[in-house]
């Protein structure tokens, strides 16, 4: 019997992705899960370009207006002259709400109560009704999603230098960090985004989490203490 829209919806939102949300060890629908990774795979995409256009894509412009020859060469011989020239900058404050969302998407999907506060949690759970579940422990998951919201810290403080400088030079009492000048190298964020995206795009279309496979062999090294059922049954053939 097929049940009405009203308890379809109710136990959706009561359930949410969770076999039961009430475990001491939460187990996870693996479909919602990759249906969500497909939802957020927006975010790494659009700051790649972003962060390509921050790097690449802003130059210095001779402007024409003001070209002054100094009746002086260089040692080349070549002859100088002051110019007036122009760079575009760009305000990174719509880049940066964008990150602390994708943040907060990888924090409240770690735990029960926060969960239900995530839109693409919601989404995905409601998308993934339809499909014959595959549980999953939620611990490898939380790994995973622990390296992701590394990654994003790391982008966050690229596109807010002085921010971060303040806060660490205000902790130490002294001028560790610079505040008028990017300290981070620029090829960091941008290997980063584009692994999150790969690292994304395997958990959408191939089912494959790397995070759980790292976390599962860090179980197996003794590094992490908490054991979780499927962490010594991995296949690492898939």
């Amino acid at each position: 019997m097929s049940k009405k829209p009203s308890e379809f919806i109710a136990e959706t939102l009561k359930q949410l992705w969770f076999l039961d949300p009430r475990a001491d060890k939460p187990f996870i629908n693996d479909i919602a899960v990759r249906i969500r990774a497909g939802l957020l795979l927006v975010i790494p995409l659009y700051m790649s370009f972003t962060l390509y256009e921050a790097i690449f894509g802003s130059h210095w412009v001779v402007t024409g207006n003001l070209i002054k020859d100094t009746f002086d060469t260089d040692f080349d011989g070549h002859i100088l002259y002051n110019v007036e020239a122009i760079r575009r900058t760009v305000e990174y404050s719509k880049q940066t709400m964008v990150l602390w969302y994708a943040l907060f998407e990888m924090l409240s999907g770690m735990f029960v109560f926060t969960s239900r506060f995530s839109p693409t949690v919601l989404i995905s759970s409601f998308l993934a009704k339809g499909h014959t579940p595959v549980w999953k422990p939620l611990t490898p998951k939380r790994f995973a999603w622990t390296i992701g919201a590394s990654f994003i810290s790391v982008c966050l403080i690229f596109f807010n230098p002085e921010v971060f400088a303040g806060w660490v030079n205000t902790v130490a009492a002294h001028e560790l960090l610079p505040t008028t000048q990017n300290y981070m190298p620029k090829w960091i964020p941008l290997v980063l985004v584009w692994v999150c995206f790969g690292f994304m795009w395997m958990e959408t279309v191939l089912g494959f989490c790397v995070g759980c496979k790292v976390h599962s062999l860090l179980v197996k090294l003794g590094w992490l203490q908490e054991e979780c059922e499927a962490c010594n049954n991995l296949n690492w053939n898939t």
